[in-house]
Formats: C-alpha cells, structure tokens, sequence
C-alpha cells in the first residue's frame, strides 16, 4: 500500500533573526538521517536551536577519533592532523549542519542496529563544534539500503542531532530550506539498476510519487514568505563535472524552482565544488560534493554559465541576513577557494504560473 506523500515542515527560531550565522553544505558521504515518522505533520512547528547553520563536509567522513580526524568513505580512508576539523569549524561558528546526501557509503544502512551509523557519525563527530543539528536529504548510495531505517526515529534517539526526511522544509523567516527527494527522479534507477537494489517502498509508484511532491513543494513554496528560498537536494541540476546535469530535474523540478523564484539550488552528486548561473532565471547552482572521492578528472560545458569549477575536496559555507548572502568554498585545508556574494531581490513581480511538467 502507498502512503500519501506529504512535504513536512519544521520551523526553527531564531534570537536574532536578522542575522543568520553559516550554513555549511556539502556531500557527506558518511552520515545518516533520522526523525520521518518523528511525528511532524504538514504545519506542526518545533523549535530546534537558537540560531542557523550550515553543511559542511570537507571530506565526506571526516571526523575525530581519539583527537585526530579520520576522512573515509569511498572505499578508503586517510588521517588529517590533530584537530584539523575541529579548528576549521570553530572559526567558522557553524550553527548547523546540511548534508546532501549519500550519508552511508556505498550502500546505505541495512537495519537501524546497523553499527556503521555509530561507526560512521556518533563515534567520528564528536567534536564541540559538530554539536549541532544536521539535515540531512537523501542521495542515490543511501537508496540502496534500508532507506526506512536511516529515515527511522530509532536513529534520533540514538543520536539526537540528525534530522532526515525524503522531503522536508526548514523555516528560519527570512529564509526557507525546501529539501527534495531527487532519487526517485532518475528514472535508469527504475528501469537501468544494473547490479544495485533501490528501496522503493512508500515511493512507488514512481509517477504517483513526483506528481504529490511537485505539486506540495510548488504550493508550499508560493506561500513562502521568506526573504530567501533555498532548494536542497543530492542530485545535480546544472553540473560539468563527471554526472553532468540531470535531464529529469532540468524537466520536472526547474520549472518549479524557476515559477517561485527560487534563490539558490544546492546539490551534492558530484564529486566536487561549483558554481553555475543560469542564464535565463537568477537561480544559481552550486554543488558541494567534495566529500571524499574527487580530482575524477572531468570536464563538460553545459548551456548555462560557469562561475567557478574545483575538481577537489572541500566544503561550502553559506552566511545569509536579511540584505546579502554569501557563499565561500573552501579546500581541506580552510583555504578561502571561491567566494559569491548576492544582495537579496526584491520580490517586485508576482509569481510566474507553476511549470510542473510531466515526462514525456
């Protein structure tokens, strides 16, 4: 039996809303999500913190054992000085955490007494800084596991900083998180698995699916009255790195982000940092993937245009008040790589009619 889709929405408020502190993104590649079936209906408001965050993961697994920094994922691991994560972050004061998917590398969990999630995050984050809470979306290696297990509220109670959901919002008043489910978009992951397992329970029918998602997060995000709409999710939109852009994203979920004057899209997938504009809509794309496996070596221009390209680890901040947001990458080392900054735009034009499209 398929369960009805329904975006969940968790508000967090702030002391200060006026300023928000960082948001770090990028691909963790050893993490986990948590609290769908927390009991969070559509509406229901939960405060969370005194302040806003951000995703980080310079290498996808990084984290402190007994004082060092153990990087994994991929199938390797590496050491990092002492203490390297935990200075890097401290200077950034990071209020939270977004991972864009791919928490457990390669194949996901494969029960809630899984001990990699302990292995994989309790055990490595432990550093003070990393003592905020994390959203975390979905990506393609964490559907090849138990998927009802990393969304299971089991994985809060073991650790209470993780929060995962298929589709989920994050209010903050001046700014709105919209997290979106992009596997179940590709189709190959339905027709063209090869020798990988999807979990689709509770998503198939896959039409049914997007057509309840697209149409919730176009309604939810028309009544957004935040100065900044961000959208969240693993895959690529824009991308010229080694995945490229995703065709069923650029038909199906565009149209929506584009209608409602979305800000920014921030997305995981591949294994690098960038930054595309868009030449048609002000929606800026940047991918924040350099979790651990990178330097793939590939390079392929698309229509829109390229602001910034590292084929290399790191991580992306985001800084966001009510005037200005700034995004900053940076290498494995805290080295500023590249840094945007965009003043807010003011919503002066009413809202295009929604494009969400159905597939051909």
């Amino acid at each position: 039996m398929v369960n009805n889709y329904h975006l969940s929405f968790l508000s967090i408020k702030f002391v200060d809303v006026c300023t928000l502190s960082r948001v770090m993104f990028s691909n963790i590649l050893v993490t986990t999500g948590m609290l769908s079936g927390m009991g969070y209906p559509t509406g229901k408001k939960t405060r969370a913190g005194t302040s806003m965050g951000k995703n980080l993961n310079p290498h996808a697994g990084m984290g402190f054992l007994a004082g060092r920094v153990r990087v994994s994922g991929c199938g390797y691991e590496m050491a990092l000085p002492d203490g390297f994560l935990p200075v890097a972050i401290s200077k950034l004061d990071i209020d939270f955490v977004v991972s864009t998917g791919d928490n457990f590398y390669e194949n996901g969990l494969t029960g809630t007494d899984d001990q990699a999630f302990e292995q994989s995050f309790t055990d490595i984050y432990t550093a003070k800084s990393l003592q905020k809470p994390w959203y975390l979306v979905l990506g393609n290696h964490d559907y090849r596991g138990d998927v009802l297990a990393q969304l299971s509220p089991v994985l809060h109670k073991i650790d209470s900083r993780f929060i995962c959901m298929r589709s989920f919002i994050v209010n903050a008043e001046i700014v709105d998180f919209f997290f979106v489910d992009t596997t179940p978009f590709q189709l190959k992951y339905w027709t063209h698995p090869k020798d990988s397992h999807y979990d689709w329970r509770e998503v198939a029918p896959r039409a049914k699916y997007l057509a309840n998602l697209l149409k919730d997060l176009d309604e939810a995000m028309k009544k957004s009255t935040a100065t900044w709409k961000i959208a969240v999710g693993h895959h690529t939109i824009r991308s010229v790195s080694d995945h490229g852009d995703t065709k069923e994203l650029l038909q199906l979920l565009l149209p929506v982000l584009q209608a409602n004057d979305v800000d920014f899209y921030i997305n995981g997938h591949d294994h690098c940092l960038e930054h595309i504009s868009s030449r048609d809509s002000p929606i800026q794309y940047f991918t924040s993937g350099g979790g651990s496996k990178a330097w793939r070596g590939v390079f392929q221009p698309n229509e829109d245009k390229l602001e910034f390209f590292y084929d290399g680890q790191g991580f992306l901040s985001l800084v966001l008040d009510d005037d200005q947001a700034e995004f900053t990458f940076y290498d494995v080392d805290g080295n500023v790589l590249y840094q945007y900054t965009r003043s807010s735009l003011m919503k002066t034009s009413h809202l295009r009619t929604s494009g969400y499209a159905t597939e051909e």
